[in-house]
């Protein structure tokens, strides 16, 4: 029988996350939202992506941590990769996210973006004085 899986993450802030997920190609619907599982099984989070088939995934705030956990019925994950390869991307694009939020908002913008063979980005940014 399946049920929902919380999995913990430093996951902090909503827009980067928003950000992420849509870079991703996951329209996030903002909540709160029910996150549906196996036979009508709900659960709550404040954001939510609709994959086509399979379940839903959530992201619903701690309270305790301050950060978003993930929130799935994990016998019905239907994206083309596992849940920790899924998180990995996840957290790197994140990261991504919350330096271009930071960058942008100390007046810096990007001047280079490159993609490494190994999955790594650099980024040059630069600001005028």
């Amino acid at each position: 029988m399946s049920h929902f899986s919380t999995i913990k993450t430093e996951l902090r802030d909503r827009q980067s996350l928003e950000a992420a997920l849509t870079a991703m190609g996951h329209a996030p619907l903002a909540g709160p939202r029910q996150v549906r599982g196996y036979r009508g099984q709900l659960a709550i989070a404040e954001l939510v992506v609709a994959p086509p088939q399979g379940g839903d995934i959530g992201f619903r705030l701690n309270a305790d941590t301050g950060a978003y956990e993930l929130v799935a019925d994990l016998d019905l994950w239907s994206l083309p990769v596992p849940p920790e390869r899924f998180l990995a991307q996840l957290n790197q694009r994140y990261a991504l996210e919350a330096i271009l939020a930071a960058s942008s908002a100390e007046g810096f913008a990007v001047a280079e973006q490159t993609r490494s063979d190994d999955g790594s980005i650099e980024l040059v940014v630069t600001r005028w004085a």
